[in-house]
């Protein structure tokens, strides 16, 4: 999947978050997209999801987490 279609699907995936899962619900989508978002830095991706850079650590800490996450046996396919 290319990033202009993950970036579209966490906009709308984010927006129609309740407004007290917003950042679980980004944390998620960012675990399961890492693969596709590997080569990004953070800036990128808060500038393509619409988020403030102060999100930019989020995605980080998301992206190195899923690493351990596959490691121990997470298919982000499933999610």
């Amino acid at each position: 999947m290319n990033e202009n279609l993950i970036y579209n699907h966490i906009k709308k995936t984010l927006a129609e978050a309740p407004r007290n899962q917003y950042t679980a619900e980004l944390h998620l989508q960012i675990i399961k997209y890492a693969d596709g978002l590997k080569h990004i830095t953070a800036k990128e991706f808060c500038e393509g999801v619409g988020l403030r850079q102060s999100f930019g650590t989020e995605f980080s800490k998301m992206r190195n987490l899923t690493q351990r996450l596959k490691a121990a046996g997470l298919n982000t396919d499933l999610l």
